[in-house]
């Protein structure tokens, strides 16, 4: 190999990682801005950088590696297979966490100030993040609870029953 297909193959590698970091950006910079206004708190919006920017890195290392030649495709695509099944298997409760999360938040099923029972603690909600959920009980204690657990498990919005609803409309 000469030293002009040399320079190529740094040029093209170069380019590459250029274009993947370019698009990963924008949508590193959607995602946050959709984290934020469906009510993410910084922890969640850095938790998601890094595991976007670490996705694109690796992407970035195997489509170099593939361009130039280090890694043929069958090696690549394992490669890629394992990776991906590492990273999921590493993210899937915060990840369960934070789809829990934005649902309980978009279906209004509980809101900052709801009086709740979960697993017979009975509180008032104090923070809804995209990860967990804060709620102050009856006995002054802050509790913290994912929010996957509050989305599968028994959970009683007192404040949205229609007995309590009647009893404050009077």
């Amino acid at each position: 190999m000469d030293v002009d297909q040399v320079l190529r193959l740094i040029g093209v590698s170069a380019g590459i990682v250029v274009v993947i970091v370019i698009v990963f950006e924008l949508f590193l910079r959607l995602i946050c801005r959709v984290v934020r206004r469906s009510g993410g708190t910084e922890s969640s919006i850095r938790t998601i950088t890094e595991v976007i920017r670490i996705v694109y890195v690796l992407i970035a290392a195997i489509a170099v590696a593939s361009y130039t030649g280090i890694a043929n495709s069958l090696t690549v695509l394992t490669l890629s297979g394992v990776a991906g099944l590492l990273v999921s298997l590493a993210l899937q409760p915060t990840l369960s966490n934070m789809i829990s999360g934005y649902y309980l938040m978009r279906e209004g099923l509980i809101r900052v100030g709801d009086v709740v029972v979960y697993n017979a603690m009975k509180g008032r909600v104090i923070r809804v993040a995209l990860r967990n959920t804060w709620i102050l009980t009856e006995m002054g204690e802050v509790v913290v609870v994912g929010n996957t657990s509050l989305f599968n498990g028994p959970l009683i919005n007192v404040t949205r029953s229609p007995s309590f609803v009647q009893q404050y409309q009077r």
